[in-house]
């Protein structure tokens, strides 16, 4: 028994371990009065002053070397120091964050174009990039990064397209993104990603990537110390050169985790679309996860279903579910990747100079997706982040990928928790980005539902009618994404299952059952978001419902609930948009005769619709 209990003891205070916060020798530091001014306060207390977290921005990051870099408690000395100066306006301790890379490990080998058969014609549908190319789209111009574990900047097929103005060293602090190598290459996944997206065509090496004439670079921010200013720091690189942001990572996919950006991260993604390329807005794509074996659900990642980022999941070369995938109400669009064991994977870049076919996850699926937009803003660079939302939603195609939960949504489009909107299409995607008009402003509506605590026991249902601002400047026509904001206890939090209910009548799963989520917190102020109303009027009745899938002893109260509406006051369904390109039409006469064809280049008497 003595033996028993020392384990016991020895396991608990393991988890404790494992739960508690690690405080860093880094603080953010909020200084009003610009650099000198932040260089005496720094001075003052005996830091010191690594320069502005964003540019342009009053936070900074100071660090003191005088002090652990890892501790289980706070510098509190230091924080009352910092609370009597009058310029410091806010301040923060780091703490380490768990951010895993969203991969899954294979022996890599060498692969071929044909290899790459999600967007060689070898399967159909596939991506249809072979459509864009024809048409001359092949990503000049345009800038993508891979925000991740480095980047192997002189590997054959890279070396190239790549751009060192791309490209920083966020765990070394220095501009050289090559990856840490070591025996097990576990620092490969940057390197893969960015072969996804940008790989040298026609030299022999490797395969292609999807815009092998777009510039590529990367960020090393995974392979080190991953606090919230390393990470605001990631996401706010060279905002006016960088048009592509592509990560493939997040929080934990254990089932249980409910963690999103800190402060900082949250404003650089804030800073990133308002001011990015020249006030367009910066693009950052985003994996969705690699959760499905531990039943997670991306919408408790608050970086996939942040309304900032273009969430993308994943299908097989089947059209199936794959077994690591999450489903989630955020996930806006699904590119290719592996599945079961037969299932061929994705053929891209390796480190050590060499290649794989077998890259893989949603981490393998990101980056399809960043290379397809990177044609379309060569095809269209006047395109604002939500334009380039909107003509996502609108190419991506349910045909042929199989899933139980596809319903047609209030404008009559097919949308799955498991693939958002469908297959990415990236001839229909470069055709729609030329034709397609600005959006107007975004509009944001914010209803507050619940006013005071609620039970919820087995079940709970809030509705409210919604005039979705009307007479006010926010006032709504067409939705695009919709958030909930909650607050709630309940004593087994994975046993609630939240749904939310638009007026005219789709059904978001704003989290799904998830049985390795024990904690008994509930949710604080935790943002549920949803693309599956997109372009749907907002006004009338939405409904909440809080079903528990556990033990009928679970009990909690819903103590708040906020329903945030956000979109523009035009009817995007009104618009008239000229019919996409044939799909494997490739050259047309001046009648509109097709005289190639993507797939083998013979000849079609059939007619081309004009671009």
């Amino acid at each position: 028994m003595v033996r028993v209990g020392a384990a016991l003891a020895l396991y608990l205070s393991l988890r404790l371990v494992q739960a508690l916060r690690v405080y860093t020798n880094s603080w953010a530091v909020q200084v009003h009065g610009g650099p000198e001014e932040t260089e005496r306060v720094a001075r003052k207390f005996g830091f010191i002053s690594m320069g502005q977290v964003m540019i342009g921005s009053n936070f900074y990051h100071f660090q003191n070397r005088g002090v652990q870099r890892k501790s289980f408690s706070p510098h509190w000395s230091w924080h009352v120091r910092l609370k009597k100066e009058p310029r410091v306006h806010w301040f923060e301790q780091q703490t380490l964050k768990k951010r895993k890379k969203r991969e899954i490990g294979l022996v890599p080998t060498d692969p071929l174009f044909r290899k790459q058969w999600y967007m060689n014609n070898d399967v159909s549908p596939d991506l249809n990039v072979l459509t864009a190319w024809g048409h001359g789209f092949t990503g000049q111009g345009v800038v993508v990064t891979i925000l991740d574990d480095g980047l192997e900047k002189d590997h054959p097929d890279l070396a190239a397209n790549f751009d060192p103005m791309a490209s920083y060293d966020f765990n070394n602090d220095d501009p050289d993104p090559q990856p840490r190598y070591n025996p097990s290459d576990e620092n490969r996944h940057g390197t893969r990603c960015a072969g996804e997206v940008a790989a040298v065509a026609n030299n022999d090496v490797c395969g292609a990537g999807i815009a092998y004439n777009a510039r590529i670079g990367g960020v090393r921010m995974l392979d080190g110390v991953i606090t919230d200013v390393i990470e605001a720091r990631s996401l706010s690189l060279n905002s006016q050169h960088i048009d592509i942001y592509s990560a493939s990572w997040g929080p934990e996919d254990d089932g249980k985790t409910v963690d999103g950006p800190g402060i900082l991260a949250m404003k650089a993604f804030y800073r990133g679309i308002v001011n990015g390329r020249g006030g367009l807005g910066s693009v950052f794509v985003w994996a969705s996860g690699n959760g499905g074996l531990h039943y997670d659900n991306c919408n408790c990642d608050g970086y996939s279903n942040s309304i900032y980022t273009l969430s993308v999941g994943s299908t097989t070369e089947h059209g199936e579910i794959p077994w690591y995938s999450e489903a989630c109400a955020s996930t806006l669009t699904t590119t290719f990747s592996s599945g079961v064991r037969r299932d061929r994977q994705i053929a891209t870049t390796d480190i050590r100079h060499r290649c794989t076919e077998h890259h893989t996850g949603t981490s393998a699926s990101a980056p399809l997706a960043a290379g397809i937009i990177a044609l379309a803003l060569e095809a269209n660079p006047a395109l604002t982040w939500r334009d380039v939302q909107h003509i996502v939603v609108r190419t991506s195609s349910p045909a042929n990928l199989i899933a139980d939960d596809w319903v047609i949504n209030g404008v009559g489009r097919k949308v799955s928790h498991h693939y958002g909107y469908g297959l990415l299409d990236a001839g229909q995607l470069v055709d729609l980005a030329r034709k397609w008009k600005t959006t107007r402003p975004q509009k944001k509506c914010l209803v507050k539902v619940v006013h005071s605590p609620q039970q919820v026991s087995s079940s709970l249902v809030v509705s409210q009618n919604i005039s979705a601002c009307t007479g006010s400047p926010n006032y709504i026509l067409s939705l695009e994404h919709v958030q909930a904001q909650i607050s709630l206890s309940y004593t087994r939090r994975g046993d609630l299952e939240i749904y939310l209910t638009s007026p005219m009548g789709t059904r978001s799963v704003l989290v799904a059952l998830r049985p390795f989520d024990t904690s008994f917190k509930g949710y604080s102020n935790w943002t549920f978001m949803s693309t599956h109303t997109w372009d749907e009027n907002p006004q009338g009745i939405w409904t909440l419902e809080l079903v528990n899938k556990g033990d009928h002893m679970n009990n909690g109260l819903l103590y708040s609930f906020v329903l945030i509406l956000y979109g523009t006051n035009e009817d995007l369904m009104a618009r008239k948009i000229q019919n996409p390109v044939l799909r494997n039409c490739v050259t047309s006469d001046s009648n509109g005769t097709c005289l190639a064809d993507a797939s083998n280049e013979h000849v079609l008497m059939t007619k081309c619709r004009v671009l």
